[in-house]
């Protein structure tokens, strides 16, 4: 059977949709099958950052509603020949997705070879994101360092331990914790959460740390995922966290400020 990976928060703007697109890529580097669904009816970025956005013809919700086959939706990447894509509608209501419907494609791409399906919940508590959460064997919890952020990923957490279908047959939905726009100068400002601050509110596993970073909106808005670009830091973060999860001891990266040079010092004005 194929694991259902689920990234989720209860906050918007936090860096799903990356995260997923990230995770379904590195999953994929790693050897694994993989494909990643966009839960997300009526808005459908995930096509976006992964660059597909052109060759969208069927959705999720042609599949659940039968206008097409999964064969017919599923889109390949050009990048990776082990990932592949399942947009999401954006004409339709999320009232189309069923707890059936969704069983039931589930079901098919596990029939069809998938190791890994990376659920891409949209944000909140709505339909979409109670589907994605229902079907998920192991969860990334998306967070960023501030209050808000870490109280909806709390309320989040609850949910996943009562109404997931593993809840509901007597199991737990694995969790792991990826913080993403870390800074840790504005961290030992005192203007961010600290990671052990996190961890500590949520007690989750931690599998990676994402520094704040231009290379995660330079690749958004080039439909790259940010873990293809080896040589940025969120590109390096995201590769340690897939790593990770996969059961990789890695240590943590761009989790204390950078040393800063004589001269830069000197130019910055710094002791």
């Amino acid at each position: 059977m194929a694991i259902v990976v689920t990234v989720t928060s209860g906050k918007g703007g936090v860096g799903k949709t990356t995260s997923s697109a990230a995770i379904a890529a590195g999953l994929a580097q790693a050897g694994h099958r993989t494909v990643v669904i966009d839960f997300d009816v009526g808005l459908r970025n995930l096509d976006l950052v992964m660059g597909v956005e052109r060759r969208v013809v069927f959705d999720f919700v042609s599949v659940i509603s039968g206008e097409a086959s999964l064969y017919q939706a599923l889109i390949q990447d050009k990048r990776l020949e082990r990932l592949s894509i399942l947009a999401a509608s954006q004409t339709k209501d999320k009232d189309a997705l069923t707890e059936d419907g969704v069983g039931q494609v589930i079901e098919q791409l596990s029939d069809m070879g998938f190791e890994y399906i990376v659920c891409d919940s949209p944000a909140g508590i709505e339909r979409g994101a109670t589907m994605a959460l229902h079907f998920a064997d192991h969860a990334v919890i998306v967070t960023n360092p501030e209050v808000s952020s870490v109280r909806d990923s709390d309320r989040i957490l609850g949910i996943l331990q009562s109404k997931s279908k593993r809840a509901e047959e007597g199991g737990r939905v694995n969790e792991h914790l990826l913080i993403t726009r870390y800074d840790p100068v504005r961290v030992d400002q005192g203007e961010m959460l600290s990671k052990e601050d996190v961890c500590d509110i949520l007690a989750v596993e931690l599998i990676g740390v994402v520094p704040e970073s231009k290379a995660v909106l330079k690749a958004s808005n080039t439909g790259f995922p940010v873990i293809l670009d080896a040589e940025s830091d969120a590109g390096m973060a995201y590769s340690d966290a897939v790593a990770r999860f996969l059961g990789e001891d890695r240590p943590l990266r761009f989790v204390t400020p950078k040393k800063q040079g004589l001269l830069s010092r000197i130019l910055s004005g710094g002791d």
